[in-house]
């Protein structure tokens, strides 16, 4: 993202000329979020499939200045929707020069900023801080400490002749290094329970809490967890003081529709690096996939399929389309049907199944595949005149295809089919689609539709796939 020029103001006394006005972390994200609002912009960048749903009560809870948790399964976007926040806050602000805790120049907390604010008056240096510098985040785990959110006190410091009571011994967590800006625990749950306290204390007194005694810091702070929802509301992993604090709970989901699966896939998998194409019916049938995978009984729902998965997935198929173009000299490689089943044996890992699954993992997945794929084949070339290419298949006729087949080579053995700028038009490719891998690619999609509907028998073989009547 571009930034604009940092601000000009370098001292207190040229900040207040400039018309500074101090505002804490809340209440500026609920002035930009109103006026984004108000100017019908785009507030949440990136994030498919919320607008109905989760967006309108993040944006009331932000409104509130309410604290939050975010509850939902793995891989519904929780991290991606809390960091979009930060876009939110003004793109630059000001902090006092050198500190650790970006105390504004107007109102410094902390004991070395008061001094220097007594000592340099209106001179005071002034530094000024973007907005992506004002976010932390921390996955939460076991081995979590205090002294890594809050702080510790620095045995250097000690060494140097201060006293152990002394404010500047501390060194600061991460926690107090985010003030005035965003903070985001991930899995909440998964901290100790005195973790947890200590978090409780940041919330309910904006203070901290270091090795007994108390820093009076008057954070300002904007915090949001998240959670999967099992572990936040199972009673013993998050103590119910802590769960109080927060002024609102918002629960994720996966996308609702196939649309919205379609539009996340295009806009998160990494196409371009790869240099191949993945045409838009085989898209569908990776998003159609992952919704069946999700809707599976012999998946476990509680730990759900992260939309990480479909991402995965798009990204391997193209790449299996790759790994042909360089074995067999295609020059523009174009992901086809033959590149999905690697998908399966690639991506069981992603999935956590019922105990009663167990060693049918791949045996479930590749049956959802065909599922997914007869789906998409319904749902695009249901009703079309396939006639002129069941016609190929006469008397003891069989087209073999495979992974490592080139496109060209594909063509050659089909043969001209009549009406195949109608297939490649129902499957949505239109102009600049007309390279043989795209050809081949809706040939072959087709064809495997046909089986799958009964109007063809397949053969699988060392060597790939035969199709014949």
């Amino acid at each position: 993202m571009h930034k604009s020029p940092t601000p000009a103001p370098s001292t207190l006394r040229e900040l207040r000329e400039s018309g500074h006005r101090y505002r804490t972390v809340k209440a500026e994200i609920r002035e930009n979020l109103l006026a984004r609002l108000r100017a019908g912009e785009n507030r949440f960048p990136g994030i498919v499939g919320f607008d109905d749903t989760v967006l309108p009560h993040l944006e009331r809870a932000l409104i509130a200045g309410h604290d939050l948790v975010l509850l939902g399964e793995r891989g519904q976007g929780k991290t991606r929707l809390i960091r979009t926040i930060t876009g939110l806050l003004d793109e630059w602000s000001p902090v006092v020069e050198g500190c650790e805790i970006n105390d504004h120049p107007y109102a410094p907390v902390c004991v070395r900023c008061r001094r220097l604010a007594a000592a340099h008056g209106d001179d005071l240096p002034v530094a000024w801080k973007h907005r992506e510098d004002r976010y932390g985040e921390k996955l939460a785990t076991p081995d979590t400490s205090v002294g890594d959110l809050i702080g510790d006190v620095d045995p250097i410091k000690i060494a140097e002749g201060r006293t152990l009571g002394d404010p500047e011994t501390v060194h600061y967590g991460l926690v107090p290094r985010t003030n005035r800006g965003v903070f985001s625990v991930n899995e909440l749950p998964d901290l100790a329970e005195r973790i947890q306290v200590a978090l409780l204390n940041v919330l309910e007194e904006r203070d901290i809490q270091v090795r007994g005694y108390n820093l009076r810091l008057p954070l300002d702070i904007l915090l949001i967890a998240s959670a999967n929802p099992e572990d936040y509301t199972n009673r013993g992993r998050i103590i119910t003081p802590l769960k109080d604090r927060f002024g609102a709970e918002i629960r994720t989901h996966y996308p609702r529709t196939v649309e919205d699966e379609l539009v996340l896939i295009r806009q998160e998998a990494d196409l371009g690096a790869l240099g191949a194409d993945l045409p838009d019916h085989l898209v569908e049938v990776i998003a159609r996939f992952t919704r069946l995978v999700r809707e599976s009984t012999a998946v476990d729902s509680r730990s759900g399929v992260s939309a990480r998965f479909s991402i995965a997935a798009a990204e391997t198929a193209a790449a299996s389309a790759v790994r042909r173009a360089a074995l067999t000299g295609e020059e523009r490689p174009v992901t086809r049907v033959c590149d999905l089943p690697g998908v399966v044996h690639t991506l069981r890992g992603k999935v956590e199944f019922e105990v009663s699954e167990e060693g049918r993992e791949i045996d479930v997945l590749a049956h959802l595949l065909r599922r997914a794929t007869a789906e998409t084949f319904r749902a695009s070339l249901g009703g079309a005149d396939l006639a002129p290419l069941l016609d190929r298949f006469g008397e003891g006729a069989q087209v073999e295809s495979g992974e490592l087949v080139a496109a060209h080579e594909l063509l050659r053995r089909i043969g001209r089919v009549e009406g195949l700028s109608k297939i490649m038009a129902r499957l949505g490719m239109g102009e600049g689609d007309e390279s043989p891998g795209h050809a081949a690619a809706a040939l072959e999609f087709t064809l495997e539709g046909l089986y799958l509907m009964r109007r063809l028998s397949k053969d699988e073989t060392d060597g790939g796939t035969v199709y014949r009547t």
